[in-house]
């Protein structure tokens, strides 16, 4: 890690930091540090330095110290919490790695009356921060009878099973002593194991008072047991009161380094732990599926993190819907937790976007503390945290403060995908809509204006036309009229089929005779090419809409009639395979590029094959066959005829004969 803190040249990338405490001053030291933030157009962060004796504060410094930790969010600060000790230490790093340009701390009332003393907190941050801009404010209305209690972080007076515990230890480093003087050894040889007793007491006991109380009954116990004379406190040699002294300071300091390591290790787990928690609801919410799930997610990782039953209201149209409870116990009760006073609650901070509920001012006979999820001024519904005897601390709200945001970036994400989706399909279907209106209006100009002009002509000259000439002219109306009713027909099978109106008529028909239904109402051109059908096994029956899957027929065989040369075989093959019946349309005309199979079965899609006739096609003769055939279950496919050509190969599911006496 670099030494040197990092500073920031430019005035708008200032940094303010502003120290967290349950000192009546913070308030005024918070509101300044943000004023300053405002005036250098800065970012501006409030830091909590966890230590030990924060377990051990008041009620009143804790009420005081959630106060302020309010006031700091509410002026926009980004709360951020650290571990350790050594307070200096940590804002000193803190202050390096987060780049912060400029300290706000306040005046500390403990002056420095000798010369070993230690120094103040704005000493030791300008030592440690020599570069650095701090500012201390004075308040002189400030209560001067307040001051930090210097307390341990555990109990002075310890409990029975702590003193069974030292007192166990003891007796038995006694007797090990004992052993080791009858087999020889010498005094000196005992006294690690007294030291060994007392670091062991400082692991299985709460605090240092037992670490302390042993290390000076060690000393005595030594005395009084293995120093002769035995069973007095006097000792022959002039040497042992050197030996006892540094005996007890050994045992001590040891002592205190084992409480203290404990107490780092206890800290270390439980940051570890909340830190898990936190990277595992992060990579959880990316999985999420929908906002009920995000929603899961968030409430279940929250009850991990605080072990308190959490109750999760979400916002459905633009209203806080039917809340769930996730219980730490599963036997837990839910009244008390959705009663009308709850409800209001919650509906309150859904309205308003701020914090309502226990340990507030709003609703506090409430049983929840309830949060808004939101980012800027959207709101995604309201998070209740039961709260019991003990409030949450400055580091779970700042982790649940941490938790709602990733929940409401995820469902802020999640919207913004749905919008872009919706987005998505209206631009497809404008685009499909003015590609329909565009060739529509492009392709029927030539039958109308066909039909038009030959309906003219019979009106005009029909006595002077010969029969010859009349009978063309009827053939050229009904032709162009036929591929009109075609291409109404796919029109509205198309837009049936995609809006899901389309009511399919099924029954169990022989393919035969569908097949050769469907030849009957090809159109005249079909006699110019050679169109025959091979039925590979007798009885070929499958359950289908006749009518759609003649449709299905009809378009395969008309394209291949279109895009074929006069004289072209067209071959249809219908055959069983396993539980499904294949029939292939297969014809030996030009074929169709690699590069565009892919999408010939898209929506307007023609190609660039030319056509036979002037009447060019719409591209959706094979759009609707393939949606016909997958509503049937089916699947149509295309694949290259040998020599040349292509083959359409389409499947429906086999059905069984089945005979009613």
């Amino acid at each position: 890690m670099n030494s040197q803190p990092i500073y920031h040249e430019n005035k708008e990338a200032e940094h303010i930091l502003v120290c967290l405490s349950s000192s009546p001053s913070n308030a005024k030291i918070i509101r300044t540090a943000a004023k300053m933030a405002k005036a250098f157009q800065g970012s501006f962060t409030a830091l909590y330095v966890h230590t030990s004796y924060a377990d051990k504060m008041s009620e009143t410094d804790k009420k005081r110290l959630q106060g302020h930790l309010q006031l700091a969010q509410k002026l926009k600060a980004h709360i951020a919490t650290v571990y350790g000790e050594d307070i200096s230490y940590q804002i000193s790093e803190f202050a390096k790695i987060s780049g912060v340009t400029k300290i706000v701390i306040g005046r500390s009332n403990v002056m420095r009356r000798h010369f070993w003393s230690k120094p103040s907190l704005s000493e030791k941050l300008t030592e440690m921060l020599p570069n650095l801009d701090i500012y201390i404010i004075p308040d002189s209305a400030t209560d001067t009878r307040y001051k930090v209690k210097k307390t341990f972080a555990h109990p002075l007076i310890p409990n029975w099973q702590d003193l069974g515990i030292t007192f166990l230890i003891l007796s038995i480093a006694t007797l090990i002593g004992s052993l080791f003087l009858r087999f020889g050894f010498t005094e000196s040889n005992t006294i690690p194991v007294y030291i060994l007793g007392i670091l062991l007491i400082s692991l299985f006991t709460r605090g240092y008072i037992c670490s302390v109380i042993s290390s000076i009954l060690a000393v005595m116990l030594f005395n009084f047991f293995l120093i002769d004379p035995k069973l007095t406190f006097h000792a022959y040699d002039s040497g042992y009161p050197v030996t006892f002294i540094v005996m007890l300071a050994s045992s001590i300091i040891t002592g205190t380094l084992a409480a203290k390591l404990k107490d780092h290790a206890k800290m270390s787990a439980q940051t570890a732990f909340r830190t898990k928690v936190l990277f595992d609801t992060s990579q959880l919410l990316q999985k999420a599926k929908d906002e009920h799930d995000i929603i899961n997610i968030t409430a279940s990782q929250l009850m991990k993190l605080l072990d308190r039953d959490i109750v999760a209201y979400p916002q459905v149209n633009d209203k806080l819907a039917k809340g769930y409870l996730f219980c730490v116990m599963p036997e837990a009760s839910s009244e008390a937790l959705f009663s009308s006073q709850e409800r209001k609650a919650a509906e309150w901070v859904f309205t308003n976007k701020k914090r309502a509920g226990a340990t507030t001012s709003i609703y506090g006979d409430a049983k929840c503390l309830y949060l808004a999820i939101r980012i800027n001024h959207k709101v995604y519904g309201v998070i209740g945290i039961h709260i019991t005897d003990e409030p949450l601390d400055s580091f779970e709200n700042n982790l649940l403060l941490s938790i709602l945001d990733e929940c409401a970036l995820a469902l802020d994400n999640s919207q913004i995908a749905k919008e872009k989706e919706r987005t998505a399909v209206l631009a497809k279907n404008e685009q499909l809509r003015a590609n329909l209106l565009r060739t529509i209006s492009h392709d029927l100009r030539t039958p109308l204006t066909s039909i038009s002009g030959n309906a003219s002509n019979l009106l005009s000259n029909y006595d002077q036309l010969d029969d010859e000439t009349r009978k063309q002219i009827f053939n050229d109306i009904y032709d162009d009229s036929q591929w009109l009713i075609s291409l109404v027909e796919n029109l509205l099978s198309v837009t049936r089929i995609e809006e899901g109106r389309m009511n399919f008529n099924m029954s169990i028909q022989l393919v035969d005779e569908v097949i050769d239904e469907a030849l009957k109402h090809l159109n005249r051109k079909s006699i110019e090419h050679d169109i025959c059908v091979e039925y590979k096994d007798e009885l070929l029956l499958a359950k289908m809409d006749a009518k759609l899957i003649m449709q299905v027929v009809i378009n395969i065989v008309d394209n291949a009639i279109k895009y074929t040369p006069k004289g072209s075989k067209i071959k249809i093959t219908a055959e069983k395979k396993n539980q499904w019946i294949y029939i292939s349309i297969a014809d030996n005309g030009n074929g169709i590029d690699d590069h565009l199979k892919g999408r010939v079965f898209e929506m307007f899609f023609t190609g660039n094959n030319k056509i036979a006739d002037s009447l060019r096609s719409l591209g959706l003769g094979l759009p609707l066959c393939k949606s016909i055939i997958n509503a049937h279950g089916g699947e149509i496919t295309l694949t290259d005829n040998q020599p040349q050509g292509c083959i359409f190969t389409f499947t429906l599911p086999l059905s069984e004969v089945t005979f009613n006496e």
